[in-house]
């Protein structure tokens, strides 16, 4: 590599998908002791780059992620307005989804990693000294993928041994270890689990991997999107307008794995069972939720937000990869340069898996 500037796509600032400025003059960055330089070669998109440009994550916003999704919103808080409750800095190289080739190595790295093709690990511990429940997102408190190269502590990368495509292994990162963080921390196993959201990105990953666990999935998705889901795993599939408990009736399911919340929050906590677990890692919906305690306590639930996520949450994914317990999902693929279309058509949310966007080649 010669050259000392790239292509990639700053995020200048919170608001609308004018904020997303596609150049060719960024610097390369330069590996720091125990990082590695990745040349990315496929990069995921996801709910959390949304909600990041748009601010979503700031307190003063209560309404739904796609309410201000193309345009942003006229007042949030930029205090409090990434992951960690902190100010985001700008400009900022968004993308947690990261397939690609280490290109070169900082001090203390094996030279001998130059040439492997990994995966990163988005939620990342080493630059937080791993304490339990810290961590940052690579491409929130730090850049991430949209570029031709980021850097990150080799300790958070991972070669994985596969013929999936660059694609197909950039649509895993978040979305599968966002949802085996839900199933892990709640406990998952052979018993009867109600999965909402289940087409998106997450969701879909959420079906296969409970599936893997011999859960018996009743999944949640629009009904344009039922034939797909059953096709990834799903038992059944209920459609998200409908009235929860009259589907499947008061304390039924054991397990809720929730990224919606929104208006029908409530119902997901009557049908769960006495002793029931709900997790979530989103709120698709609108955050905002009206909460019966009585509910809670009577019934004995378990109420579980799960982002931070263990060191074995990340190596399992990668491992049900290699052993081919679970399969990509990728609806379509963009050139970099075309990511305000690609997230345009993620608030359409017409499609089932993972959008992928592709930077041009060094």
């Amino acid at each position: 590599m010669t050259s000392t500037t790239m292509t990639g796509v700053y995020l200048t600032g919170h608001g609308g998908l004018d904020q997303l400025d596609y150049r060719d003059d960024i610097p390369v960055p330069t590996p720091k002791a125990n990082e590695v330089l990745i040349r990315v070669t496929a990069a995921g998109m996801n709910n959390t780059d949304i909600n990041t440009r748009i601010g979503w994550y700031s307190k003063a916003v209560t309404t739904s992620t796609d309410t201000g999704g193309a345009e942003g919103f006229d007042d949030i808080d930029n205090e409090d307005s990434s992951w960690d409750g902190a100010a985001l800095s700008f400009p900022r190289i968004q993308g947690a989804d990261i397939c690609g080739v280490i290109e070169a190595v900082g001090a203390d790295v094996d030279s001998s990693r130059i040439g492997e093709r990994v995966l990163v690990r988005s939620m990342l511990q080493a630059y937080t000294d791993f304490r339990p429940m810290e961590c940052w997102t690579i491409g929130s408190e730090m850049d991430g993928g949209f570029a031709q190269f980021v850097t990150v502590a080799s300790v958070e990368t991972f070669t994985v041994e596969t013929d999936w495509s660059d694609a197909e292994l950039a649509s895993i990162p978040c979305a599968y270890s966002t949802a085996e963080n839900l199933l892990h921390r709640s406990n998952v196993g052979a018993e009867t689990v109600l999965i909402t959201g289940a087409s998106g990105g997450v969701g879909s990953a959420a079906v296969q991997l409970a599936k893997r666990r011999g859960a018996t999935v009743i999944a949640v998705s629009s009904a344009s999107k039922t034939d797909q889901v059953l096709d990834i795993g799903a038992d059944r599939v209920i459609d998200r307008n409908a009235d929860f408990v009259a589907e499947l009736g008061s304390n039924s399911v054991d397990v809720v794995i929730d990224l919606v919340a929104g208006d029908k929050w409530p119902s997901l906590l009557e049908v769960l069972k006495r002793g029931g677990r709900y997790a979530t890692a989103g709120a698709i919906a609108g955050p905002m939720v009206e909460l019966d305690v009585r509910t809670l306590y009577l019934k004995d639930l378990s109420l579980i937000g799960c982002t931070f996520q263990e060191q074995i949450v990340f190596k399992n994914v990668v491992s049900y990869i290699e052993r081919g317990e679970i399969k990509p999902l990728v609806s379509k693929t963009y050139p970099l340069s075309e990511i305000a279309q690609a997230q345009t058509d993620f608030l359409d949310k017409k499609f089932t898996g993972k959008l992928v966007l592709i930077p041009p080649a060094v």
